[in-house]
């Protein structure tokens, strides 16, 4: 939880501004990027079909001769490392700047996986180039993924050409129905016709023979000697459906320990998510089942870090989110005082630290409003958030008193109530992450490196922050290490 990880001592621009493709920069703003990911709205008000898209997908690879079990052997020692990387696929200088860190720390790693949102806006095949095989063209291992919404809004159609080599579904005909499913088809985003000789060189940056990967679906098991990790697909709205419901039920059987990974964390702020199976239970009756011997749950889809311990049954799972690894960051200074879970605020951890979310977003915004009276320092912001959270800085700050100018600033920008309660304001609480996306260092990005051994996982949060000293030595923000034996 360094300053240095934060990126307050910038002093000059990384060496990813080389890397950049010399695009537009990706922005939520854009309202075509908006009217790509309409998927979202239509499944929220008509139903979510991707349990039976993915049922389809899975039962046409499974006929093509993929391995009904979904496992996928990783040919590794007892002893070996892994990164875990986040809703990467902007595209822009946000994703490109976590590259240099990757790679230095990922050095020896055996493989890579992106928990959600390899593609920003909606998973195309056509924006595989940009997004995954250059950016990542100098990874010299495989990586492996699992979808996340944004990926479903292209019907599954490119993340499963490019992670399984899989062919278009052939397109189902159906008349128009005047119900929730035929109304949401109308307005459907179909998936997009790739562009297959443009795939094939974009391919090409990735294929060495070290590099190659390819999955059975978009849910899988990789097999190591000392650790199961399940991959799971929830789609667009979080659910399995009763297909890989069973799957998942079975293959947790295993008894070796294991790692879940999945598009939608469990735990994130100060909420519990468990995620449903169709025919009953969660996600997370699974995980949390002693039998099952699962140590860890690692999500995506919120572009942040954040981890919390919880103690099931005399165990601890630690249970992160690690959605930050390439898109705009979700801000931390509007997370309340954890308690989900049992879990302490002592023990919960973050990055960015909610201070230092605050201060980026007053500075942000002071410069967008022209009030420059809206900007906190780090101190300043750390001072108002440990009030509010009610414990000592994390970080060594020098005492500052809080003013009437520095809690009406945090009310502005969510990081302290309103006295009123102010309709547009929760509304720009809520969207205040997705309307503040920006291209220019400190980012606050971060990546995981996991290491296994027979007796212990150990994961570590480093920070990328676009910044030229921390792509020399990325800063480790926070390690964890779980007992297997």
């Amino acid at each position: 939880m360094s300053e240095e990880g934060a990126g307050w001592s910038c002093a000059r621009v990384g060496t990813f501004r080389d890397m950049l493709p010399g695009r537009e920069s990706f922005s939520w703003l854009n309202p075509r990027a908006l009217w790509r990911s309409r998927n979202e709205v239509l499944a929220a008000l008509f139903g979510d079909p991707s349990g039976e898209v993915r049922a389809r997908w899975v039962a046409a690879q499974r006929e093509r001769g993929a391995d009904p079990a979904m496992r996928i052997p990783v040919d590794v020692g007892p002893e070996f490392s892994f990164l875990v990387l986040g809703d990467t696929g902007e595209g822009d200088a946000s994703q490109y700047a976590v590259v240099p860190g990757m790679l230095k720390i990922g050095q020896g790693t055996s493989f890579a996986v992106i928990a959600s949102d390899v593609i920003y806006p909606a998973g195309s095949g056509n924006d595989y180039d940009v997004k995954f095989f250059r950016p990542y063209q100098d990874y010299p291992a495989p990586i492996y993924a699992v979808p996340g919404n944004h990926d479903w809004y292209d019907g599954l159609g490119g993340f499963m050409r490019v992670f399984c080599e899989a062919p278009a579904l052939k397109a189902e005909r159906q008349g128009f129905r005047l119900s929730p499913s035929g109304l949401r088809g109308l307005l459907w985003r179909k998936p997009d016709m790739i562009d297959e000789a443009a795939l094939e060189r974009a391919r090409e940056r990735r294929s060495k023979p070290g590099q190659r990967a390819v999955q059975p679906g978009p849910y899988w098991a990789l097999e190591t000697p000392s650790l199961l990790v399940v991959g799971v697909d929830t789609g667009i709205g979080g659910a399995l459906d009763a297909g890989q419901a069973r799957w998942l039920r079975e293959v947790s059987r295993d008894p070796r320990p294991k790692m879940l990974i999945t598009g939608k964390p469990v735990y994130v702020r100060d909420e519990y998510r468990p995620s449903a199976l169709e025919g009953g239970g969660t996600i997370d009756d699974i995980v949390a089942d002693p039998a099952h011997n699962y140590v860890a749950a690692i999500g995506g889809d919120v572009h942040n870090y954040q981890r919390f311990p919880v103690s099931r049954g005399g165990r601890t799972i630690q249970y992160i989110v690690a959605g930050g690894s390439g898109a705009f960051m979700h801000a931390t200074h509007t997370i309340p005082r954890v308690t989900v879970g049992g879990v302490s605020e002592d023990d919960y951890r973050c990055y960015p630290l909610r201070g230092d979310s605050l201060s980026f977003y007053s500075r942000l915004y002071s410069d967008r409003l022209r009030m420059r009276w809206l900007y906190l320092t780090p101190a300043e912001s750390a001072a108002v958030m440990s009030r509010r959270i009610g414990v000592t800085p994390v970080r060594d700050v020098p005492p500052v008193p809080v003013t009437a100018r520095m809690r009406w600033a945090a009310r502005i920008l969510g990081g302290l109530p309103m006295p009123f309660r102010l309709p547009v304001g929760r509304t720009f609480h809520r969207y205040l992450s997705e309307l503040s996306d920006w291209d220019t260092p400190p980012f606050f990005k971060s990546f995981l490196h996991v290491s296994v051994t027979p007796e212990a996982l150990t994961i570590r949060c480093f920070a990328a922050t676009g910044c030229l000293e921390q792509e020399l030595e990325p800063p480790l923000e926070d390690e964890v290490v779980i007992p297997l034996a």
